[in-house]
């Protein structure tokens, strides 16, 4: 609770003041289902999780140990309750101890007390419905209900089952304190890792050997840049058994906009993966499928997929559009990455405070070197550059160093202005004197440079051609190049091959948009230019000024010398 303390001890022995019971991401208010991360699963997608880990009522239930790190409403206890009493029912030896036997069964895990409460009452309910005395009932919910962060909590064993539907929390709502504690502990949390990663982590080290882990949460830790070294860490010492895509289904109670899946994780040897894409969420299909998936040999039209090798070290998971993804390796293999032909990707800038520093060009009153044409996705939105007359404040030397204000008494009016919104951002809080600094550095050689413009999220590739006027705006990533014939490659990348790259190491997010981020673009493979005939330079000029897409597809196709599979591979097979 706020302002009970403890000191926990963390690697090297260090010891950190942390809140016994401390709920992420904020100190001040209790947190709302929102900002824990909260997402509560349907009872339907509870038991295909259960039967898929085989935690059924037809084993001894009572000998083996389950896990639930986020209790949450406590839609994987209680299911996982019932079948423990169901199975103890049936195995239970006369004159045996209901509480020595089941007291160790589970241990259940949440840092919310008003959550904890609530499914308290939930699992009395349950136990004295299903004839358990009250003092049993209240001495087992008290053994198997742990109140504290399951990233810092103490637990005595390890475990036979680890099920659940573990947190969506972003790292920049945790308290740096908080943050910084985790960080010590779990070797998955790199780059911009969101909370789940370190729970998938620990809750992996938690299970005994042979033991199955079985999680509903977000894919994008399967083929984002954060997401490497936890996949390393299920290579190395685990075994990826089962993956259900569960995109555009009614997994939840409620609407999500990551895209959700379902992994079943064993800690023994790797080996090959059972594959579903998407089913009904009712009981019938479910159990079907759950059925179909642990079979020991994959059944014709059952809507499973085997597949080997989907996990190698730390590269992203590639688990659908196997025709694709065919291709993707052969050009891989053939042509070298975008940056290796001369291009350069990169993404526009982030100031933290967009209305103090962007604003109309005209209207931004410093000095005519302190500001800068800005391009923004809106300009861009027709597929050509219509300015809208926006621009930004560039606090920079061409150096990279911050100017000095009193250089500048027109720009240090502006920004005094504004101090009390420029102020509030983290960047400057870290560093009050430098408090003026956009989050990134400006480097007006980028708005002087030829560039493609490229949207983050778009269903397909926009690739925009600008003419070495306009700064991008932080939405936009743009390439650029000493070699390649910038128009060219503008068609090239128009079109389907950049799609194609970027569908397969992307997360989708809802409604089919995928991220067009910078990690995905250099991804895309080229030839060298000068490895392009004149004649095929020549056509995909052409095709990129007229914008026929269906030219650009010609030229392209010609350009990697596309068979007919692998020209209609470039459209999926939608598996």
């Amino acid at each position: 609770m706020p302002g009970l303390h403890k000191h926990v001890t963390i690697n090297q022995g260090r010891q950190l003041p942390l809140f016994a019971v401390y709920p992420p991401p904020k100190l001040v208010v209790a947190p709302g289902i929102k900002e824990r991360g909260a997402v509560y699963t349907r009872r339907e997608t509870v038991e295909f999780i259960l039967d898929l880990s085989g935690y059924t009522d037809d084993k001894p239930l009572h000998n083996f140990r389950l896990l639930e790190p986020s209790i949450g409403n406590g839609d994987f206890l209680l299911v996982a309750v019932e079948r423990l009493l169901s199975a103890y029912a049936k195995n239970r030896l006369e004159g045996s101890c209901m509480c020595d036997d089941l007291a160790q069964a589970i241990r259940a895990v949440e840092v919310d007390h008003a959550s904890i409460e609530k499914v308290r009452a939930k699992l009395l309910k349950l136990l004295i419905h299903s004839d358990v005395s009250l003092q049993d009932a209240g001495e087992l919910v008290s053994a198997w209900i742990i109140e504290g962060d399951f990233l810092l909590v103490e637990l005595p064993h390890l475990f036979t089952f680890t099920v659940g539907n573990p947190p969506y929390v972003r790292q920049e709502l945790i308290p740096d304190e908080l943050m910084a504690a985790y960080r010590e502990r779990f070797e998955t949390i790199y780059d911009r890792a969101d909370l789940y990663v370190p729970f998938i982590e620990r809750s992996l080290k938690l299970l005994e050997p042979g033991g199955t882990l079985g999680f509903i949460c977000a894919d994008r830790w399967m083929k984002n840049r954060y997401g490497g070294p936890l996949r390393a860490l299920v290579a190395k010492s685990f075994h990826l058994k089962c993956y259900v895509d569960m995109v555009d289904t009614a997994a939840f109670q409620s609407e999500v906009s990551a895209y959700p899946a379902i992994t079943i994780i064993t800690r023994e040897k790797p080996g090959s993966t059972r594959l579903a894409h998407r089913p009904s969420i009712d009981r019938a299909t479910l159990k079907q499928l759950a059925a179909a998936l642990k079979n020991t040999t994959v059944v014709v039209d059952s809507g499973v997929t085997e597949v080997v090798k989907v996990v190698h070290g730390s590269e992203p998971w590639i688990l659908h559009s196997f025709d694709q993804l065919a291709l993707v390796r052969r050009l891989e293999k053939r042509f070298p990455a975008l940056e290796e032909t001369g291009c350069k990707v990169g993404i526009g800038v982030a100031t933290g405070a967009d209305k103090a520093f962007i604003g109309s060009y005209e209207e931004l009153d410093v000095e005519p070197d302190r500001k800068l044409p800005l391009v923004t996705t809106k300009d861009i939105k027709n597929g050509k550059v219509d300015w809208q007359g926006m621009g930004v404040i560039n606090p920079f030397n061409d150096n990279g160093s911050l100017v000095n204000l009193s250089d500048y008494p027109k720009l240090a009016e502006y920004l005094e202005r504004r101090r009390d919104v420029i102020s509030k951002r983290n960047c400057a809080q870290n560093n009050p004197k430098n408090w003026y600094k956009t989050i990134d550095r400006i480097n007006p050689e980028i708005a002087r440079k030829h560039k493609l413009l490229i949207p983050d999220i778009k269903g397909k590739a926009h690739i925009v051609y600008e003419d070495g006027r306009l700064y991008p705006h932080h939405n936009l990533y743009y390439i650029t190049s000493v070699d390649w014939d910038l128009t060219a490659l503008q068609a090239v990348l128009q079109s389907g091959i950049a799609k194609l790259f970027v569908s397969i190491y992307s997360t989708q997010m809802r409604g089919g948009y995928l991220r067009f981020q910078a990690q995905y673009l250099r991804r895309i493979r080229v030839p060298r230019w000068s490895d392009v005939s004149e004649r095929l330079r020549n056509a995909l000029i052409e095709a990129a000024k007229a914008d026929d897409i269906e030219a650009c597809n010609r030229a392209t196709f010609e350009l990697f010398e596309l068979s007919q599979p692998e020209r209609s591979a470039i459209g999926g097979n939608g598996k």
